[in-house]
């Protein structure tokens, strides 16, 4: 399939899109309007883009059916403050009823069961229940067009930022299983991650991996090994030399694939090399 974007509806390029651009974090912003009424709803457009200044981006888009636009955006224009609340997956069916479309000035906090909690630099309220909560203050509103689908960015620097101490490891780090955050997929599907679905890939970081180039023909060539499990071996800084005392059971690719897929590449290499 291949689509133009200006040859379908804007409903289903907007399907498309959110299905293939996916998992995405979760922006729950709080917000205040001008009588101080609060306001809290969720954004699946979201990241952060710097840490010097900490920068978070999200974008309440125009609604693609009418191209209305949502409180959200309305308050940050008006007080250019924010509080970001992470959801994790203890909250996340709360979160999805603050996402509901109640009038303006019905308080999202109380509709949903959430705890308005003060923030220490700004006036929107934190989500109390929330592993993670960012002050932000709103630096720039920026609107990428004016039809229904539109994304407008707003550009926020985080002024302050709380961690429940709960999702801390014991170096100080969040842990991605204690944390336990949840993702948007497309249309009502969302994504856990922790347990199974948190991995590692193993990085050379500042030094150079070797390449697929540069990995022995009969290894690249293997009808066995994977595109990932070749990435693995490529992501090495050099093919390492064969160690005399390693004395595999079973010598072969199927072997090689099995230690690949458990993680343990200098174990694979060791196999690959005496094939």
């Amino acid at each position: 399939m291949t689509i133009h974007p200006s040859d379908i509806k804007t409903a289903q390029l907007h399907a498309y899109l959110l299905g293939a651009v996916a998992p995405r974090p979760i922006c729950f912003a709080s917000t205040i309007d001008k009588d101080g009424h609060a306001n809290l709803s969720p954004f699946s457009f979201f990241n952060i883009f710097g840490s010097k200044p900490p920068i978070a981006i999200f974008s309440p888009a125009r609604r693609v059916r009418d191209n209305s636009i949502k409180h959200t955006l309305e308050n940050v224009i008006d007080n250019k403050e924010v509080v970001i609340n992470v959801v994790n997956y203890a909250m996340v069916q709360q979160m999805s009823l603050a996402s509901c479309e109640y009038p303006k000035g019905v308080n999202e906090f109380e509709k949903a069961g959430f705890t308005a909690i003060a923030s220490e630099m700004v006036k929107p309220f934190r989500v109390k229940e929330s592993p993670v909560q960012l002050e932000c203050k709103v630096l720039e509103v920026k609107e990428t067009g004016n039809e229904g689908g539109a994304g407008n960015l707003v550009i926020c620097e985080v002024v302050c930022m709380h961690i429940q101490d709960e999702v801390l490891n014991e170096a100080q780090q969040i842990d991605p299983h204690k944390i336990d955050l949840v993702a948007r997929m497309g249309g009502d599907y969302y994504c856990r991650a922790s347990g199974d679905a948190v991995f590692t890939v193993n990085k050379p970081n500042m030094n150079l991996g070797l390449g697929f180039d540069a990995l022995p023909l009969s290894i690249k060539n293997s009808s066995i090994l994977t595109g990932n499990n070749l990435g693995q071996l490529a992501n090495c800084t050099s093919i390492p030399l064969i160690d005399l005392d390693y004395s595999p059971s079973e010598i072969s690719e199927a072997a090689a694939k099995k230690l690949l897929d458990e993680n343990k590449v200098d174990e694979a290499w060791q196999v690959l090399l005496r094939l």
